[in-house]
């Protein structure tokens, strides 16, 4: 066995340092380096029977004798995740999931394994076999696929996937799992590095897809060394408000599609439902028309949504002004309401504002900026928007109101949900195709001001 040595990781790039100091030199952050007592051993190959120091050499080939093999993806049964993966899962790839404790990663990772056709092993360092049951048994009781082993130790595992030979591979967490080749707690970044990579290699020569569900830090990104991203061929986020029912799965890199994407799902008892028209959930039902609240027609990835803004202006009370926004950049909302002072004449600089879009999510498509102003408008005069009108356009600093990406989606979402008109702007152009929807086209605010207001 190899002497033991003390090494200093970065924990925000992973980068490798013989002595402490107070900056890393590859990533400038400073007090990020951690001691961490590393000892290897000769590694071996995942696989008992391979030869010891037998390794096939590559050879250079020119990119028009590569062959490629058209590869069937796994379908996972589970529409809304097959959409954000790019159709399926590929053989052979590496898929990280992360998200907030308690959002629900293990449950969709279980649901789905519970619902699969094909042999799956379901690794679990956090729970015992006991607890996995329990919850295994409000979602799908019978399956004769799915196979957990409790364990942490990565040669224990691959013992068990050569005797077992699963298609899928699922680890929860990578943050529990250690290797005898690195003498150092789990969870640590040299441990979390050398796993994936035992993961990797192990996933690129079976073809077998493996998912790792990954811890995040309290800013919102994955813990653990930043390189641990670059490694795997996706990552995907698991958001959303515990408090709320609805969970947003989004893929922030993806080697094999589009990044898109979005899926939704509704936390259920039985575990997690999945949403085919999510426009029908986030907009309220209520039959009273209400003043302070507006429809969006947005885009989040490539799917359309309709999204309801809701607004309230008041008298502050205070001596400063409240500028509130849930689910929206809050510059942007006083960008908009400096806008409305400065080209719509609206005295809003005395009273406070506070915004909120509904269903707990939160959106950053600027096509939302013409319903934020109609519902900020809306309460500041108590005069409802009506209720079949939907809005689709960004706001500029003139005050002049400028074309979105892909109006026709937004359109005909709109015209599907039953809305009468859409309101987008006069710069948009469409195709011959008619609409069953009407197109109110405005120019710059105040025509926005005088055609819910007269």
């Amino acid at each position: 066995m190899a002497k033991s040595k003390t090494l200093y990781y970065c924990q925000n790039c992973g980068a490798q340092h013989s002595k402490w100091q107070g900056q890393c030199n590859s990533c400038r952050e400073w007090n990020t380096l951690v001691e961490e007592v590393v000892q290897k051993t000769e590694k071996k190959s995942w696989s008992s029977e391979a030869a010891p120091g037998v390794r096939k050499i590559a050879k250079p080939l020119r990119i028009s004798e590569i062959e490629i093999s058209k590869e069937e993806r796994l379908k996972t049964n589970n529409q809304e995740l097959d959409r954000v993966l790019g159709g399926g899962i590929v053989p052979g790839s590496l898929t990280l999931l992360g998200g907030e404790p308690g959002i629900g990663k293990s449950t969709l990772l279980l649901q789905i394994s519970l619902n699969l056709s094909y042999k799956t092993l379901y690794v679990s360092g956090e729970e015992s076999q006991q607890q996995i049951k329990l919850r295994a048994q409000r979602i799908n009781p019978d399956s004769d696929n799915c196979f957990i082993l409790t364990e942490t130790k990565t040669q224990n595992i691959f013992q068990q996937i050569e005797k077992l030979q699963p298609e899928i591979v699922i680890i929860d967490s990578i943050q529990t799992l250690q290797t005898d080749y690195i003498e150092s707690g789990p969870g640590s970044i040299s441990q979390i590095r050398e796993c994936t990579a035992e993961l990797i290699k192990f996933a690129k020569e079976t073809a077998t897809p493996v998912i790792l569900i990954g811890h995040i830090t309290k800013e919102g990104s994955i813990a653990g060394p930043k390189v641990l991203e670059h490694m795997v061929d996706t990552v995907l986020q698991f958001e959303g408000d515990r408090n709320h029912v609805y969970r947003i799965l989004r893929a922030h890199k993806n080697r094999f599609g589009s990044t898109n994407e979005l899926g939704i799902y509704e936390m259920q008892g039985n575990g997690l439902r999945e949403v085919s028209n999510p426009s029908e959930i986030l907009i309220s039902k209520n039959e009273e028309d209400l003043s302070g609240t507006a429809i969006a027609a947005t885009l989040e990835g490539m799917r359309p949504l309709m999204i309801e803004v809701q607004a309230l202006v008041s008298s502050a009370v205070y001596g400063t002004p409240q500028r509130s926004a849930t689910g929206y950049n809050a510059k942007r909302l006083n960008m908009l309401l400096a806008v409305l002072e400065k080209r719509a004449g609206f005295r809003l600089g005395a009273k406070d504002v506070f915004l909120n879009i509904t269903g707990g999510i939160s959106v950053d498509d600027p096509a939302l900026d013409l319903a934020v102003v109609a519902a900020i408008l809306s309460s500041n005069e108590d005069i409802a928007v009506p209720k079949d009108i939907s809005f689709a356009a960004e706001i500029g600093l003139a005050g002049e109101v400028r074309p979105v990406t892909r109006v026709e989606q937004r359109i005909l979402e709109a015209e599907k949900l039953g809305f009468s008109s859409i309101v987008v702007s006069s710069q948009n152009k469409f195709p011959k195709s008619n609409f069953g929807i009407k197109i109110q086209k405005a120019s710059k605010v105040e025509d926005v001001v005088s055609f819910l207001f007269g």
